[in-house]
């Protein structure tokens, strides 16, 4: 099922940032804002590189990729982390599309 996402012709959802969410890279980590829903959101540096992805849209398995890659972690562990942050950002209404 999609819901706001878009399927990439493979049948795998592209996730993407909901519009509306404004967001800065400080320092390596992200700060979020939506100030229509005043909801804000901080992210370590793990959680800055999902959200650059996202920005641009990316499936579960684009976001699992980029923290083994950049952090060199265990697919399993990159695959939960990853879970973790999507519940929490769908959660909040700040994502677009299910994983």
């Amino acid at each position: 099922m999609t819901v706001g996402g878009l399927d990439d012709g493979h049948g795998t959802v592209v996730l993407r940032l909901r519009p509306g969410v404004d967001w800065r890279d400080v320092q390596g980590e992200v700060v979020a804002l939506d100030v229509g829903r005043s909801v804000y959101v901080a992210t370590n540096v793990a959680g800055a590189v999902l959200w650059s992805r996202l920005s641009e849209g990316a499936t579960r398995q684009d976001l699992a990729r980029a923290l083994v890659d950049e952090f060199d972690v265990a697919d399993h562990t990159a695959e939960a982390d990853v879970d973790r942050f999507l519940d929490r950002l769908h959660e909040l209404d700040l994502i677009e599309g299910q994983p």
